[in-house]
């Protein structure tokens, strides 16, 4: 006889892409349902916040459109015409394709494609041990990091930094690039911390009046793509002013009298000039930090997402070198610890199994590569089957008219493995149903903090939902690949990762939740000395070392880097056509294009909207509310005018990933972006686009 049901609250872990991974807890109300998710009180870092996004969290695990059967395609693609099949059919077809395309067009014709739609290793990386094993065309992942990540190892030498609860140690946290309320409520947590406890000023740069510079005591906004010019001016009041600590430098940094001298011409007035900020804001900001030993950098991914976001990133990161900031609990600088986890995942990705040398194919250039690019293509043959996890690079990419017109190839056989019907299932040839977080076994690292954490299956999965892991493990047995990893457990998986990275037993390990990999305090801040191997901090990058440790692609010359942290005027320009930069924003309650089918987050956003300034918008005859066409060389995409003045003149700001048929036309907001590479190593530059704007009516 059943047992009935204990209703109670379960511990486990967001995962989704946003560096908190917050520790949550979870009503269980029944096998397969769920009530209030709440952050956990006791653990240090969430402390027992959570976005409203994720606090709304049945919405998605209970959504009636979840998919839940697996589909055929029987239409034309895009058609919206499916026939229900069973999962050994679903199965077998989609390895009898692959296997008819590789003996036609080689291994490389496939290029499995995922991305961080969980943040779970587990089932995030194991599409990796298939595409190993077959020798199908690697993915260069870049949409997210390609930029931010090399700017900041170039200084420190590796991807790692303060603590971020020491943030409520500081006297002054400064936010840099990054809208915190909406993209990681906990940076406010420890910073609003300092602020009560220590009386901390709060600086927040950005480039427009967001929601986290609404909360500053001193907000500094800048035009987009001038954080490093901002930063070099900082570091010429520091010099000239006797506020940068020489003898750390000295000791700690490669500082020199040609840097020195390359930062003398590199005035208020020339930063001013530039980020459009007054004399006065650059100065008081300086000496602010200059004259605050106890001052911490929280570095976001935002101001990166530019075509010199690399520069930008080590020019912002040298301030707290300069003053000596480092030395200091509640000083210093943090982006992220992604670098210091010391996992080994080669079982999990199958580094055992690599077959020959594929080309890298860069997953920010789907569209060139998919509408036949030959540089895209590395010089090789297309690509001409997809099977695509946890992203929706219909939405999610850049120069979004390519990729859809690469993924609606009818040449392209495309396997989407989604919760919901996503604009790129929409152009798929079958569509597999796939489990969420509460119901499978994972776990998941803290960009943004210290610990790895272990998120369990908690609830039953609704109808037919296989999860990443099992769709990867049946695909590959249909493909005759006999290694045991094939055959294992999501489970086995975790436990064995943990076991070879000397983390200890799952056991154990699950029942306290998780796995802490704080690094001892001066370790973190580089008491003695910085991850280069003569310890000192770089204010003279060495890229082609930065590219060394990470296993980077040149996507420039290196030449053409400049020799200091400097100001690298390479963004796109405006011109009398596009007068206009536009930057699309992260929305409160979107991540990406996640959240935007859930109806609390649909109703908090609204539609799609364009952010202008009323003194821009008047002479284009423009009110508030009203139809706007937004565009340049790479498309046109409909939205609706908000009238603010939180931004400069000349900037239009796009918050949000809203689905494309949201829009009118229904194309969505990366129509704009574009696809190519930033320098030096790869990188979408998704806040970096010249545009016109016009009112929708006298288009």
């Amino acid at each position: 006889m059943n047992q009935p049901f204990l209703p109670r609250i379960a511990r486990t872990v967001c995962p989704h892409d946003c560096p908190s991974a917050c520790a949550l807890d979870v009503e269980l109300l029944g096998p397969g349902r769920i009530g209030r998710v709440r952050g956990a009180q006791d653990d240090p870092y969430t402390a027992g916040v959570i976005c409203e996004k994720v606090s709304r969290y049945s919405e998605r695990v209970h959504h009636p459109d979840r998919l839940t059967q697996p589909l055929r395609r029987v239409g034309p693609k895009g058609g919206g015409q499916w026939a229900p099949i069973s999962w050994d059919e679903a199965l077998d077809e989609t390895a009898a394709r692959f296997s008819a395309i590789e003996a036609e067009w080689g291994a490389e014709s496939i290029w499995p494609y995922y991305y961080a739609g969980t943040m779970g290793h587990v089932q995030r990386d194991g599409i990796d041990r298939l595409r190993a094993a077959k020798g199908y065309s690697r993915q260069y992942d870049t949409i997210c990091t390609g930029t931010a990540w090399p700017g900041y190892i170039a200084g420190t030498g590796m991807l790692g930094g303060v603590n971020p609860e020491q943030m409520a140690e500081s006297d002054c946290v400064v936010i840099w690039g990054t809208n915190a309320v909406h993209t990681q409520v906990n940076v406010m947590t420890h910073a609003m911390r300092a602020r009560k406890e220590r009386g901390a000023t709060i600086v927040v740069v950005d480039i427009y009046q967001t929601a986290t510079m609404d909360k500053a005591d001193l907000g500094l906004m800048l035009r987009p793509g001038t954080d490093g010019a901002l930063a070099l001016g900082v570091m010429h009041v520091l010099l000239r002013d006797g506020l940068a600590d020489r003898a750390y430098m000295a000791q700690y940094t490669d500082f020199s009298a040609e840097f020195e001298a390359h930062l003398s011409t590199k005035t208020p007035q020339w930063a001013a000039e530039i980020t459009g900020l007054s004399v006065d804001e650059i100065e008081r900001f300086a000496h602010l930090v200059g004259t605050t030993k106890r001052s911490y950098f929280r570095l976001g991914y935002g101001f990166t997402r530019q075509r010199n976001g690399a520069t930008a990133m080590h020019a912002v990161l040298c301030i707290p070198a300069m003053t000596g900031a480092w030395q200091h609990r509640g000083g210093g600088a943090f982006h992220s610890n992604s670098g210091t986890w010391q996992l080994d995942k080669s079982r999990l990705v199958g580094s055992h199994l690599q077959k020959g040398d594929p080309r890298w194919l860069d997953m920010s250039e789907i569209g060139p590569i998919l509408t036949g690019d030959a540089t895209a293509l590395k010089g090789g043959g297309p690509v001409k089957a997809m099977i695509v996890q946890n992203t929706n690079p219909a939405s999610v990419a850049p120069n979004q008219t390519l990729a859809r017109a690469g993924l609606a190839r009818e040449d392209l056989f495309l396997v989407v493995h989604e919760q919901f019907m996503t604009e790129t299932a929409e152009l798929a040839d079958i569509v597999l149903p796939a489990t969420m977080f509460l119901e499978h076994n994972d776990y998941y690292t803290r960009g943004g903090h210290t610990r790895v954490l272990y998120g369990p299956a908690l609830v039953e999965r609704p109808g037919e939902c296989w999860s990443n892991h099992e769709v990867i493990n049946a695909l590959a047995l249909r493909l005759g690949l006999d290694d045991p990893s094939f055959t294992s457990t999501d489970r086995e998986v975790v436990a064995e990762t943990f076991r070879r990275s000397g983390y200890g037993e799952l056991d154990a390990i699950e029942h306290l939740g998780f796995v802490d990999r704080e690094r001892p305090d001066a370790e973190a801040r580089y008491a003695q000395g910085f991850a280069w191997p003569d310890k000192r901090f770089r204010f003279a990058p060495d890229w082609q070392a930065v590219a060394d440790k990470k296993g980077y692609l040149w996507t420039c010359d290196p030449a053409a880097m400049p020799r200091f942290a400097d100001h690298w005027d390479i963004t796109e320009r405006t011109d009398s056509a596009h007068p206009f930069r536009l930057a699309t924003s992260p929305a409160r309650t979107f991540l990406n294009s996640t959240f935007n089918e859930t109806p609390g987050s649909q109703r908090r956003e609204g539609p799609p909207s364009l952010f202008i300034h009323p003194a821009d918008a008047a002479p284009l005859g423009i009110g508030e509310g009203d139809a706007v066409l937004v565009g340049n060389r790479r498309g046109e995409v409909h939205l609706t005018a908000r009238l603010r003045l939180g931004l400069p003149s000349g900037v239009v700001i796009a918050e949000g990933l809203h689905p494309n048929k949201a829009h009118r036309e229904g194309r969505g907001i990366n129509t704009l972006t574009d696809a190519r590479p930033a320098p030096p190593f790869g990188g979408a530059a998704f806040h970096d686009a010249a545009v016109w704007v016009r009112r929708a009516d006298q288009a």
